[in-house]
């Protein structure tokens, strides 16, 4: 088990950062999404975390011919997607083991879903519920909540209307991708928006996917095969939110972080940072199935901010931006984030457990926590097995010594985090 000493920063730095992690989102629907297609989709930037490399192979079990070249992929489908003869190892994510969910629950076969300890103890009701609601056969442990999860595939599931009482992409994207191929026209709505890489990306390739009036996502099932993917994975904002959170707290440093996705649901706890008193500008450079440009960031004085709106929008940089929060003055408020429980670890708990480690004041709420800003101090924390906790931290200790313990978990989403985090210095 691999642990990190990271050390105090001795002066402000000013970096641009071309090698952050490909978004690890966009690249496991790529993978994914491949599969609707009859044709060669190509690949430039998948990422090749362990997460990501685990969807591609489940695709490959899945019949696809896969061609890898360093970061650039080939996938070549088959029309009819064969049952594989093992388990399916999603490994770390949650994102794989639930859309999958979707993707197989209409796939003639038989197919088992896995992945690591941390994933097997996470809730997967959530998904597999509306999924069976609409004639999906998904079994499990404690009574289909907890992986390995058993799926056998029915053929033309029931269209729906269905309004989720959570407010989760990848609910929805599982939702989705079983309506694909469903008898009839689906309609899924949510309270908020989540992310929506899922529609950009289907409707790119040829699905008919819209939004009508009543806020109704309405899905038409697939009539032929979708058009293949030509694609770069543009660098995944949420892992470079890490080190715009290491200028922001950091008086003079610059950050950019370059060909980053720009899309709005994606780049809201940068505008959080800017709240907050950091100085944030966005450049656009081109549009593929979403917007794509630079991030750039510099350090400034940071004041409290309350955060509760958009908050399916900020999941992933929630702990990162409580170090923001932990080094601002005044009080810093994160409401309406229930959803926080629910991740690699119970990041509320994660979260708020390792600040007062860091001799940080803060008050657990159910759905969040409040923070009283002012200094960190020098700790020795645990990630709980959650790489946005253990990277999180290490950022904090670039303004307070800190051990991190059990940091492998990192190498499922930013494999040259620590490079990266080495070259500040």
């Amino acid at each position: 088990m691999e642990n990190f000493s990271i050390k105090k920063l001795s002066k402000p730095f000013d970096i641009t950062i071309e090698n952050i992690a490909s978004d690890k989102s966009i690249s496991h629907r790529c993978a994914m999404f491949s599969l609707f297609s009859n044709q060669t989709s190509y690949i430039k930037n998948y990422l090749t975390a362990e997460d990501t490399l685990n969807t591609l192979k489940i695709v490959e079990q899945l019949g696809a011919e896969i061609v890898r070249n360093g970061s650039d992929v080939e996938i070549t489908p088959i029309d009819n997607l064969v049952e594989p003869n093992d388990i399916l190892d999603c490994g770390n994510s949650g994102t794989a083991m639930r859309l999958f969910c979707g993707l197989l629950a209409s796939v003639d076969g038989s197919f088992v879903l896995t992945g690591d300890k941390y994933l097997r103890s996470r809730p997967m009701k959530r998904v597999a519920d509306p999924l069976r609601s609409i004639g999906a056969n998904i079994d499990g442990r404690e009574n289909g909540n907890k992986a390995p999860l058993f799926i056998r595939g029915v053929k033309d599931l029931t269209p729906f209307t269905y309004i989720s009482p959570v407010d989760s992409a990848q609910v929805k994207s599982a939702m989705i991708l079983a309506a694909l191929r469903a008898k009839g026209i689906s309609k899924y709505k949510e309270n908020e928006l989540t992310r929506d890489h899922t529609e950009r990306m289907l409707c790119g390739m040829g699905a008919n996917i819209f939004t009508d009036s009543e806020g109704f996502i309405n899905i038409e099932p697939l009539k032929s095969h979708l058009k293949p993917l030509n694609i770069t994975v543009p660098t995944d904002p949420s892992s470079g939110f890490f080190f715009a959170v290491a200028a922001a707290i950091s008086k003079r440093s610059r950050v950019v972080i370059k060909n980053a996705s720009l899309n709005p649901t994606r780049v809201e706890a940068y505008i959080i940072l800017q709240k907050m008193g950091a100085i944030v500008n966005f450049i656009e450079k081109e549009n593929v199935y979403e917007p794509i440009g630079d991030i750039e960031v510099i350090g400034n004085e940071l004041n409290g901010v309350e955060v509760s709106e958009n908050i399916s929008w900020l999941i992933d940089e929630l702990p990162a931006l409580s170090i923001a929060m932990s080094l601002a003055k005044g009080k810093s408020i994160v409401k309406n984030a229930k959803e926080l429980r629910v991740k690699e670890s119970d990041r509320i708990s994660a979260v708020v457990n390792n600040l007062k480690l860091c001799g940080v004041n803060y008050t657990e709420f159910e759905d969040g926590y409040e923070i009283i800003g002012g200094a960190l101090h020098k700790a020795t924390i645990d990630s709980f097995g959650d790489h946005r906790i253990a990277m999180s931290f290490s950022i904090a200790g670039l303004n307070c010594d800190m051990e991190i313990n059990d940091t492998d978990c990192i190498n499922s989403s930013f494999p040259n985090f620590k490079e990266i985090l080495d070259s500040l210095y």
